[in-house]
């Protein structure tokens, strides 16, 4: 019987678990909402998450746990960093995790196990070369070379999200506006994540039409015709193919 492990995926708004026997048998799953803005709530949230599995599932304390989340470990510091879930950067979140679960951690930035998952056993079965995207809360991505994440020497090797947003000036001029540059957590400017993210697609929707709506709200109104909501699609995924652009 093959062995079971403990795989959990770590987002800007939910935190998800799963038991998983083989390649792709899943015998548990769980989600819950991330917690805003608190470290140590987090903590607990993926400690209760892992404790109810294994009561239920009755797994051993050498199961061991993977765990996908945004941003990057410091090579030097340890310390998460580049995080949308910004109260994780600066903390040693592998690290408290491993020590508050009692159980062997590993973890890797969620892109990379996004598109080592589709290499192997997913959409990109076969390819050689894979450059994986994830358009969240957040936005990140992933190169998998011969089935093995690039990470790079400072493991930001596929931090889609933070490269600079190309054509903003030029979309400003055309509604006759002048570009006023956005500040990211990161410490850049005008990086994609601060364009493409849902929370982005949100934020500029809010301002446009003065009412608050979720992504997918908005994009269930722009399938029905609604203006402003087709306008804020159709702008998202012109600059979700300039970004991706960039990478061909």
């Amino acid at each position: 019987m093959s062995a079971i492990r403990i795989g959990l995926d770590i987002g800007g708004t939910k935190i998800e678990a799963a038991a998983v026997r083989g390649e792709s048998e899943v015998l548990w799953r769980e989600r819950v909402a991330t917690p805003q803005g608190d470290y140590d709530a987090s903590v607990r949230a993926v400690v209760d998450l892992v404790a109810r599995m294994a009561k239920e599932l009755t797994l051993p304390s050498e199961t061991p746990v993977g765990i996908g989340a945004p941003g990057s470990i410091s090579p030097i510091s340890g310390m998460q960093r580049n995080s949308n879930s910004v109260c994780l950067n600066g903390r040693p979140f592998a690290a408290d995790l491993e020590r508050a679960l009692v159980r062997r951690v590993r973890m890797a930035n969620d892109a990379n196990c996004f598109a080592l998952a589709e290499s192997i056993a997913g959409a990109a079965r076969g390819a050689s070369v894979v450059f994986g995207v994830i358009l969240g809360t957040g936005v990140g991505g992933g190169v998998v070379i011969d089935r093995v994440a690039r990470e790079g020497r400072n493991a930001v090797g596929g931090e889609f999200g933070h490269g600079q947003q190309q054509g903003i000036a030029e979309e400003a001029l055309r509604d006759g506006r002048v570009h006023q540059p956005r500040a990211c957590y990161c410490g850049l400017v005008d990086c994609r994540e601060q364009y493409i993210a849902a929370a982005a697609v949100e934020r500029e929707f809010l301002a446009r039409a003065s009412h608050a709506l979720s992504l997918r709200e908005i994009e269930i109104r722009a399938s029905t015709g609604d203006d402003e909501a087709r306008d804020a699609i159709e702008r998202w995924a012109q600059r979700v193919a300039i970004s991706l652009a960039d990478v061909v």
